[in-house]
């Protein structure tokens, strides 16, 4: 009796099988080929219809407005967050203008992240977060089990390839994905002749396969013995903090022995200073008695010599009296001198409305001279803007000469970078100016300039960049 199997299984372990057979057809068809593959390449196309599969298996359908919706590209913008590498992707594929779907945005991803090589790297990212793929996918989906890390493991073969893909001329939107069997299945009596190959095609998958696995190893121990590293460091700055704080600790010790040594001695300084204060006040005890006989003695004396200061005092009242009648004097003089002093101040006020008169006619004077220079800053200002006007005129002249006189050079009439004189290549490929038209390489146009019949910023060469530059900021 055969046993009912799981439909979702079964569809895992067929994706699985043509994920294997598409990615080996691929590599030997490639190797074989020798050359870099582009987006015609019928191997190619169907990795990608099987990798779309793939990732739909188990899609969670999100019902809109308009109806449900079932897309790949939800789970694809994951990537841009867990990995920050493929976020130049990501915004690449955003601002591509033909693009509107979201299954247009994922296959134009999967494009660019095969031509960086960087496709398995970012897919092992996206698996190994399970815990945000149960939003996007069912229990069971191919990305969520077992077979999710396999087809990642597979993927890390085609790092053996070069692609070169254009994304903006095609229809992403529309493409139909079908799967063509008739190119993995072939004659019994092929295979046997084909045998020896495919081994040594096998042979050397599973080269480049352990070679790109060394590879990431590789990275994984130079972070770690950075950690190492870092850790070292950190205790050994531990290890100079403990023994500081240590001597600290022995010196404050030993500050505290001397700290008790010192209030000892102040203790016995004091009682010897209390003693010698006792014996001084009884001495200070007697003084006061024979100072108190010698005080009295001095008394009758003093009895005396008051007697006779009254007899002064009253001489000295006479005496106040005739100094009142010349104070009365004085304060008719002072009468007179403050009549003076007033008539003085009269003539400083008028000499201050005179000094205010003669300030007033200088900042007059001071304003003068400034209106006359803004008028003559305004005349030369006249000048300039005639100038500029004249300049203008002359570089709208150079531009129309010098567009009347571009013309688009053609993809093979151009074997060699106009400005660096370098021969192009594979890896160094062809690119046009969309100002003048000449062919130049990626450093030599490498630049990004808005130019009025284009809708966004376009490729421009280094000539063409500095050109349009000092335009743009003589019309400014």
């Amino acid at each position: 009796i055969w046993a009912v199997k799981d439909p979702m299984v079964v569809e895992r372990s067929n994706l699985l099988s043509m994920m294997k057979l598409s990615i080996k057809v691929l590599i030997q068809s490639s190797l074989s080929l020798g050359r870099t593959l582009d987006s015609e390449y019928p191997p190619l196309q169907q990795l990608f219809v099987v990798l779309e599969h793939c990732l739909k298996h188990g899609l969670k359908v999100k019902k809109t407005f308009i109806g449900q919706n079932k897309s790949i590209w939800a789970p694809l913008e994951l990537i841009e967050k867990l990995c920050p590498e493929s976020a130049e992707i990501s915004t690449s594929v955003r601002d591509m203008p033909g693009i509107k779907t979201g299954l247009g945005r994922a296959r134009a991803w999967l494009h660019l992240a095969l031509m960086q090589k960087k496709i398995a790297d970012y897919m092992k990212e996206l698996i190994n977060r399970r815990d945000l793929l149960g939003e996007f996918y069912e229990p069971g989906a191919l990305i969520m089990e077992e077979e999710g890390a396999v087809v990642v493991g597979m993927l890390v073969g085609l790092n053996v390839i070069d692609a070169n893909l254009c994304v903006k001329g095609e229809d992403l939107d529309s493409q139909v994905g079908v799967l063509d069997f008739s190119m993995y299945l072939k004659d019994p009596q092929a295979t046997e002749t084909t045998q020896d190959d495919s081994k040594m095609t096998a042979i050397l998958d599973q080269k480049h396969y352990i070679e790109e696995l060394n590879r990431h190893l590789s990275c994984t121990v130079t972070d770690l013995q950075a950690k190492m590293d870092s850790l070292e460091k950190t205790n050994s700055k531990l290890i100079e903090e403990l023994t500081a704080a240590t001597d600290r600790i022995n010196a404050l010790r030993e500050e505290q022995e001397q700290l008790k040594q010192e209030n000892a001695n102040i203790l016995q300084t004091s009682q010897r200073k209390e003693e010698v204060t006792l014996q001084d006040s009884q001495l200070e005890l007697e003084t006061y008695r024979q100072t108190r006989q010698g005080l009295d003695e001095m008394y009758s004396v003093v009895w005396k010599q008051y007697k006779e200061e009254k007899r002064i005092r009253q001489e000295l009242q006479k005496e106040l009296e005739l100094q009142i009648g010349l104070k009365q004097e004085m304060e008719v003089a002072m009468k007179l001198l403050e009549k003076d002093t007033h008539e003085k101040q009269d003539t400083l006020v008028a000499l201050r409305q005179q000094l205010d008169q003669v300030k007033n006619l200088n900042l007059q004077m001071f304003n003068k001279a400034q209106v006359l220079h803004l008028i003559k800053k305004e005349e030369d200002m006249q000048q300039l803007e005639k100038k500029m006007i004249q300049m203008e005129a002359a570089m709208k002249q150079l531009e129309q000469r010098c567009q009347n006189g571009h013309a688009w050079l053609k993809d093979d009439e151009a074997t060699q970078c106009k400005q660096c004189q370098k021969e192009f290549s594979i890896s160094r490929r062809k690119h046009h100016c969309r100002n003048c038209g000449d062919i130049y390489c990626n450093s030599c146009s490498s630049n990004e300039l808005a130019l009025p019949s284009y809708p966004r910023p376009v490729r421009v060469c280094d000539v063409c960049h500095s050109l349009l530059l000092q335009r743009s900021s003589i019309r400014s």
